[in-house]
């Protein structure tokens, strides 16, 4: 599923849209946490995360561990330092109004897997 697809699916409002062919890449995974460790811990180089975080951690643990895109869940928008670090790292953020558990529901009917593969 390409990003644009996702943001779609999720009703996402873009903070940092990222680049063309950023949104025109395949996400195969989607992780979802807020215990950044969890991220840290998974194969998630280039998927995309969900997280209802809106610390500056968020983007340096997608920084760390490869993750293509970032979505705030429950329609929360980070501080102005966390976008300005999202675009300056050129990671992809967006926030969505849906909660945590719609998210993951509306993404794996669409075909999306967690970060171990399963469905």
């Amino acid at each position: 599923m390409k990003l644009t697809e996702i943001i779609n699916v999720l009703d996402a409002t873009p903070l940092f849209k990222g680049s063309d062919d950023q949104l025109n890449s395949d996400i195969a995974t989607v992780g979802s946490s807020d215990l950044m460790s969890d991220i840290l811990a998974g194969l998630s180089e280039g998927c995309v995360l969900l997280t209802g975080l809106t610390n500056v951690q968020v983007i340096r643990t997608a920084m760390i561990s490869g993750v293509g895109a970032i979505v705030i869940v429950r329609g929360k928008t980070p501080p102005q330092d966390v976008i300005e670090l999202a675009q300056s790292e050129n990671i992809p953020l967006y926030t969505t109004p849906c909660s945590m558990f719609v998210s993951c529901g509306r993404l794996f009917a669409h075909g999306i897997t967690g970060l171990d593969g399963n469905r």
